[in-house]
């Protein structure tokens, strides 16, 4: 397996960030979303979050990149200016490899370098077992679960939310 390495995402990543979301939306539950966003809704939303000062990630092997996280806000009230929720996809047939963990421990990193304090997982499905375990791996601890609050592929689906202070946090 060709090593593996993280760096900033660039504008340059967009078509293949918006391919492994499209994946993520069409067939699995991480993402509430039902149709997936187009290359240009994809691109506001980097633009965004950059703008924002918010670290956005790529994995990148064999010169493709494979998947990628970010940080963004935990939501838009002033008072919650040093939380942030992170986001990471991974390409399905790359899955399982430490990718995720990977991009995780440098998204935690750099999130922390830029003063946020607080890190939240809000995981779509609480029959995600994989990234409950990532999160759990890298210092997050249950907090509760949103029961049946979410409706796709016919389904009912919770959110499991998780969070991970940062630095010195209170």
């Amino acid at each position: 397996m060709p090593a593996t390495s993280i760096r900033p995402a660039d504008p340059d990543d967009l078509a293949a960030i918006t391919r492994i979301y499209a994946d993520a939306v069409r067939l699995g539950t991480a993402s509430f979303e039902i149709e997936p966003p187009d290359l240009a809704e994809m691109g506001r939303r980097f633009a965004q979050l950059r703008e924002g000062g918010f670290p956005y990630l790529v994995a990148e092997g064999a010169g493709e990149v494979v998947g990628y996280a970010y940080a963004g806000p935990y939501r838009t009230r002033p008072a919650y200016r040093f939380t942030v929720e992170d986001s990471i996809y991974i390409a399905p047939d790359h899955q399982r490899r430490g990718i995720g963990r990977a991009l995780l421990d440098t998204l935690i990193s750099q999130a922390q370098a830029r003063g946020f304090s607080q890190m939240i997982a809000v995981i779509g499905d609480s029959d995600q077992p994989a990234s409950i375990g990532l999160h759990t791996a890298a210092g997050f601890r249950m907090v509760g679960t949103f029961e049946a609050i979410g409706f796709k592929f016919d389904r009912w689906l919770d959110t499991v939310l998780m969070q991970r202070a940062l630095g010195a946090s209170v």
